[in-house]
């Protein structure tokens, strides 16, 4: 990506190097941070910020007593100032795409971006009494960390609905000695319950509350009883039921809320995230009150940061995945040709080889990883992912699996998976990646040595997955009877998926003579399937992007056949 720019993927797609939705303390702090990293960045912000209602910020150190909306008006102009943009407008779904993600938005809108930061915040689900929600930020409160200091010493109720009720009341203690606890709703208090309060001199009131008061100056006055006496309170404060906003977006993405729990009762919902924010998508990142349900502005804020400086490192690491194999492609003259180019995936250039072991090609490949600890980014093939992500789990099989990144796809999401190869150290590194991804998921995957030529995998298959099947060391390869075979072994309703480049990069001067890059029409021929029993359900090029080693923008083109067996 160009530094601080937008560049268009699509006709009227603006894309970014990072979409962050939702433009509070920790959107707008991750924001900033990545804006200063020289990222293009694009918040969007529905406008609807939880602290609203409040008078000031409160515990953030510099800040202290900022209205809520002067804090987000300033954090947006620093944003601006590093050459980021702030979007009016509610991301209500994302789709995965090979190179990122695509937004979507309410009013029809669309933008893409390489990476997600979503900071959507939570909301306050109070408990249903009359008068409650017109206080609520003023006179009805949920922290005294927040807002404990402005009623110091007032007459301050607090509403029983669980179990936390007696904590509050005891902690409210700290800010006022006229603590008043309503029993309302909540449990029955025990005798060490009912100790603790006495000693710290909070009255207990029996009885339901019905109305929240407020007086001619709009403050709030008291609590009114079942029996109609109200009970002077100047304060209250309450208990509310925490989730975590944006699931619309994040459930598009396959992230599911949790429940939170504390001393064993649930007290909200939230997305899980890593200490960096990293979500279980790769990818999306997450920060502030979406993951972190107890997190105050300041804390929100700092969690932005660290969010923004783990993406950024991301992208880092994928660019220089590209610079790598860009840089080796011009130095060595592409002698990989299964290099996909995106930095996504590990690459299949090497699952079809002739001869049954200590042959040329097999010392190739295996002398090829033993080069270094890893060849492929570890990530699956972004073709593979997108194709093979609205499918039914089954059997699966993969022609030449490399590290085996696309096979520990597969089975995480449930297919039993068998995994081929001609290099017998990049199946044994594959075999070390599924056990290190846990033993149900390796248990799922059958590791096979396989030259093509000679011998090929036993079975039916719901899915065969076919990437890169181009060979710089075996060029008379006979790679159509490989894709028969391959068609072979598709059971009925399954689907072939058959991916390769269709030409050189544009800027690639040394070429393999004889190396040939077939069209899907001509890969369709070969395959030679019989009307009817078959059905193309994607045959298309995929331009995409592919700079020279140094750096120069440069493209490449790939082929994309999809077909599916009727019977």
């Amino acid at each position: 990506m160009a530094h601080g720019t937008r560049s268009e993927t699509e006709p009227g797609t603006e894309r970014y190097d990072v979409v962050v939705v939702g433009g509070g303390a920790a959107g707008l702090s991750g924001a900033v941070t990545l804006a200063r990293a020289r990222r293009s960045v694009l918040v969007i912000d529905e406008g609807r910020p939880r602290n609203a209602p409040a008078d000031g910020v409160h515990g953030y150190l510099g800040r202290e007593g900022t209205p809520p909306g002067e804090l987000v008006a300033a954090g947006r102009e620093e944003l601006r100032g590093y050459g980021g943009l702030v979007r009016q407008g509610t991301a209500v779904a994302a789709e995965r795409r090979a190179d990122g993600f695509v937004v979507r938005l309410a009013d029809g809108g669309e933008v893409a971006a390489a990476r997600l930061l979503v900071t959507t915040g939570l909301a306050d689900g109070l408990p249903e009494l009359p008068g409650l929600a017109a206080q609520w930020g003023r006179g009805v409160l949920h922290c005294p960390y927040c807002h404990g200091w402005e009623v110091r010493d007032e007459e301050i109720g607090v509403l029983s609905t669980g179990p936390f009720a007696v904590h509050q009341a005891l902690m409210w203690r700290q800010w006022s000695e006229r603590i008043t606890f309503f029993r309302h709703t909540g449990p029955e208090l025990d005798a060490e319950q009912r100790e603790q309060l006495a000693a710290r001199g909070v009255v207990v009131v029996e009885g339901e509350v019905t109305e929240v008061v407020s007086g001619a100056d709009g403050r709030m006055s008291g609590l009114r009883l079942a029996d109609g006496h109200v009970v002077p309170c100047r304060a209250m404060t309450v208990t509310t039921r925490l989730a975590a906003r944006g699931g619309g977006l994040l459930e598009s993405l396959g992230l599911e809320a949790v429940e939170q729990e504390r001393d064993g009762h649930v007290f909200g919902t939230h997305f899980a995230a890593d200490p960096v924010g990293a979500s279980a998508v790769p990818g999306v990142w997450l920060a502030g009150n979406v993951t972190g349900l107890m997190d105050q502005v300041v804390a929100a804020a700092a969690a932005g940061v660290r969010a923004g400086a783990a993406i950024n490192a991301d992208l880092t690491a994928e660019e220089t995945r590209r610079a790598v194999a860009a840089y080796r492609a011009g130095r060595e003259g592409e002698r990989s040709m299964g290099e996909h180019g995106h930095g996504h995936g590990h690459q299949h250039g090497h699952g079809q080889q002739h001869g049954q072991g200590g042959g040329a090609v097999e010392e190739f490949w295996d002398g090829r990883y033993g080069e270094s600890e890893r060849i492929w980014s570890g990530n699956p093939n972004p073709t593979l992912v997108r194709e093979a992500a609205e499918l039914t789990p089954g059997r699966a099989l993969d022609l030449g699996c490399g590290e085996g990144a696309d096979a520990l796809w597969l089975a995480e999401r449930g297919w039993t998976v068998t995994a081929t190869d001609v290099s017998k150290v990049a199946l044994e590194r594959a075999a070390e990646h599924a056990a290190a991804a846990g033993p149900e998921v390796a248990a799922r995957i059958d590791w096979q040595r396989h030259d093509f030529g000679v011998s090929f995998p036993e079975g039916e298959y719901e899915l065969v997955s076919a990437h890169f099947l181009h060979s710089p060391v075996d060029v008379e390869l006979d790679r159509d009877a490989i894709l028969r075979s391959a068609a072979a072994a598709v059971a009925v309703g399954g689907v072939l998926l058959v991916v390769g480049h269709y030409e050189h990069p544009s800027w690639a001067q040394d070429r393999h003579p004889g190396m040939v890059f077939p069209t899907t029409d001509e890969v369709l021929a070969a395959l030679r399937l019989p009307d009817g029993d078959w059905t193309v359900e994607r045959s298309q090029l995929e331009p995409r992007d592919f700079p020279a080693p140094d750096g120069t923008p440069g493209t490449r083109t790939d082929n994309l056949l999809r077909v599916r067996r009727n019977r």
